[in-house]
């Protein structure tokens, strides 16, 4: 029985929702923080926000067409590829605020013209000060320590789900 759970889980609908659901609630707690808690985004803090949208962008697509095992294949990928340039931002984030990577940012997010997400929407992509610095969470874990986790997380549960697509039916 379990194997008959773990063959079309990737196919199901949970596991897009909650994919799209988890990266709603990371850019709502970042906009909880920006406009509640008063603390301004930086550089790194933005492009996670970016990445964030991408996720949900390859989840809902990975949704519609879950049906369509190429389509999750491609998809599943597509969001590892994302997890892992958001660990590596999250690892920047927290090497920057703990002084293990030395660097500075500053406020030029490094997008194209023709995807000026800080002038379409300055309300969540607009760079507000420089990097150094992420808020405590709770129990003295910083939103950086949070965000490398979670992705951590996020990226091995989508190796977990490449793996369950790869296996060979019986």
């Amino acid at each position: 029985m379990m194997k008959a759970c773990t063959a079309v889980l990737p196919s199901k609908k949970l596991v897009w929702l909650m994919l799209i659901v988890f990266s709603l609630l990371l850019e709502s707690v970042a906009l909880i923080y920006q406009y509640v808690l008063d603390y301004p985004p930086c550089v790194v803090c933005i492009q996670i926000r970016i990445l964030l949208v991408a996720m949900i962008v390859i989840s809902l697509i990975g949704l519609l067409l879950r049906a369509y095992m190429p389509s999750r294949f491609v998809g599943l990928l597509a969001l590892l590829a994302v997890s892992g340039v958001s660990i590596e931002r999250s690892w920047m984030l927290l090497g920057t605020e703990r002084g293990f990577i030395f660097g500075s940012c500053g406020f030029d997010l490094g997008l194209p013209a023709w995807l000026a997400l800080d002038e379409w929407l300055p309300f969540v992509f607009k760079v507000q000060t420089t990097c150094g610095y992420t808020p405590e969470i709770a129990f003295g874990i910083t939103m950086a320590e949070a965000l490398l986790a979670f992705f951590s997380v996020m990226a091995l549960f989508i190796v977990y789900l490449l793996f369950v697509i790869a296996k060979p039916a019986e």
